[in-house]
């Protein structure tokens, strides 16, 4: 500085010295292109550390870590130096960053098994603030296996099993480092909670499996009282490995399906929350669908049972008062026929309304699908009726 300023002592010679970089560049300049790039590598001015510092990339930054990291100094102190660093870190609650640096004082190496243990402790609890209970055991348990009695690791330890609901490995972490530290508070209370949650997790297995086996019973007398009724659910074409073409296939396919019943032939509950079942006096209550065509429109039947007749519902909802799709007001009761689609022979099959469903459903060429019984509605005589029916095959019950 002292010979700049002899060189440039008056003021003419401060500004001959600037009017230089109006025709000659400055050699040591930022790029234009990539000003921000090059000004975010200058560590005062950096926003985020790099993770990994490369020399070639990064010199200056590279020269500070060699300052602080002097490669003089044995492995102990520079281990030791990462730990502190690492602990500044971890205080700052940038637990990534003190990840970091635990781990490249763990390479070191140093021999130190204190330094070691608490380093890795020290990861552990920079891995549980973050969310990744199982690198934060490991370290935990690796902690332990150098120093058993290591109090810190202990804790640690045991709060990650029981943050993983491995409450029997939390206990067996709390018998352990109660041998060695029996009247410590910290681990008699977590080991309390742990017993506790570990008798509510085997309750409610128990509880689970219970409900789950009232379940299987139940839906076993279910499947059992519509094979002994002959009703025939429509087969699962993955299940399907033979043709339906006579009666006696049509029967094996049927009870093929019987098997499937609990896997897919109640498929409906997932779609409108019913389902078959049986009611207090043994009766079959169905979910069935009715379908009215010509007004593109349907009716759902959560519960129906089996020995009501199609007029009993019929009467309830095309009673006192009419659909407002049917603005012609022609969906009276005494109007309306009522039928099934067999798909496979292309045949409706018209159902008297006072049939009783359970006779419908045992009909030879009825097959239940996904669950639910479906029927077609029509009134009788009118033009829609005609053009539907026209060209197809109807037979009576």
């Amino acid at each position: 500085m002292a010979s700049t300023e002899g060189q440039y002592e008056s003021d003419d010679a401060m500004d001959e010295f600037m009017d230089k970089f109006k025709t000659q560049r400055y050699k040591n300049a930022f790029s234009e292109n990539n000003w921000e790039e090059e000004f975010d590598k200058v560590p005062m001015f950096m926003k985020k550390a790099p993770e990994e510092i490369d020399p070639q990339k990064y010199p200056e930054l590279a020269c500070l870590q060699a300052i602080i990291h002097d490669e003089d100094r044995t492995p102990e102190e520079i281990a030791k130096s990462l730990k502190d660093e690492g602990n500044a870190f971890f205080k700052e609650k940038s637990y990534e960053k003190a990840i970091l640096c635990y781990t490249a004082g763990l390479k070191k190496k140093c021999g130190d098994q204190e330094i070691d243990t608490v380093l890795l402790t020290n990861r552990a609890a920079a891995h549980f603030h973050l969310g990744n209970m199982r690198s934060a055991l490991n370290d935990a348990a690796a902690a332990r296996k150098i120093k058993p009695d290591h109090l810190k690791a202990l804790i640690r330890g045991v709060q990650c099993c029981t943050a993983l609901r491995l409450y029997a490995e939390a206990i067996q972490w709390c018998d352990e480092g109660l041998k060695a530290h029996p009247t410590d508070k910290k681990l008699l209370e977590l080991r309390a909670a742990a017993d506790k949650q570990k008798r509510a997790k085997e309750r409610d297995a128990r509880k689970a499996k219970a409900k789950e086996k009232k379940l299987h019973g139940e839906k076993e007398a279910l499947l059992a009282a519509i094979k002994a009724r002959g009703i025939k659910l429509l087969q699962p074409v993955k299940s399907a490995q033979h043709g339906a073409d006579s009666e006696e296939d049509e029967d094996d396919g049927s009870s093929a399906a019987i098997s499937e019943l609990s896997l897919d032939g109640l498929s409906c509950k997932e779609v409108t929350g019913a389902q078959v079942h049986q009611d207090e006096q043994g009766f079959l209550q169905w979910p069935v669908l009715f379908l009215y065509p010509e007004h593109q429109q349907t009716d759902f039947i959560s519960a129906f049972c089996e020995n009501s007749c199609f007029m009993d519902h019929l009467a309830v909802m095309f009673g006192e008062e009419l659909p407002p799709w049917d603005t012609d007001r022609k969906y009276h009761p005494q109007n309306l026929q009522v039928y099934f689609e067999d798909e496979h022979q292309e045949t409706f099959y018209h159902v008297n309304p006072e049939t009783p469903l359970l006779k419908v459903l045992q009909h030879k060429r009825f097959f239940v699908k996904a669950g639910t019984p479906s029927f077609i509605v029509l009134v009788k005589g009118s033009s829609f009726w005609k053009q539907f029916l026209t060209g197809r095959k109807v037979r009576g019950l």
